[in-house]
């Protein structure tokens, strides 16, 4: 399983790193749009993990590029505010697989990823 971490905290990012490794995941960890835009162009992934709102870029535009770059690849979108919380997000990304909560535990997040990469 490839899974590719978009997360602006970099101590969030290496925990869900961690987890995802210990599974059994290869995972790359990136903190900004552009970073995850070079890794879609330097591997495929399954799974990605991204924050809703990044310090650097915008996070629609990376699931954006990837359902242009990488279609099959699913998004988990993981955010603390509630800007669509309504379900909206599905409508706007249509490789979005779900939503979570940033305080999500890590084990939780893992087995998600595990549930959609299963299912791809």
């Amino acid at each position: 399983m490839n899974v590719l971490i978009v997360e602006s905290k970099p101590e969030l990012g290496q925990l869900w790193q961690r987890h995802l490794q210990r599974q059994g995941a290869e995972v790359a960890l990136v903190h900004s749009q552009e970073d995850a835009i070079l890794a879609l162009y330097r591997a495929d992934f399954e799974i990605i993990v991204l924050d809703l709102v990044l310090e650097q870029g915008s996070a629609l535009a990376v699931a954006d590029f990837a359902s242009y770059r990488q279609p099959e690849a699913r998004v988990i979108f993981v955010t603390n505010t509630t800007f669509f919380s309504d379900g909206s997000i599905f409508a706007h990304s249509p490789n979005a697989c779900a939503y979570v909560h940033g305080e999500t535990p890590p084990e939780d997040l893992v087995a998600m990823v595990q549930h959609y990469a299963a299912v791809r």
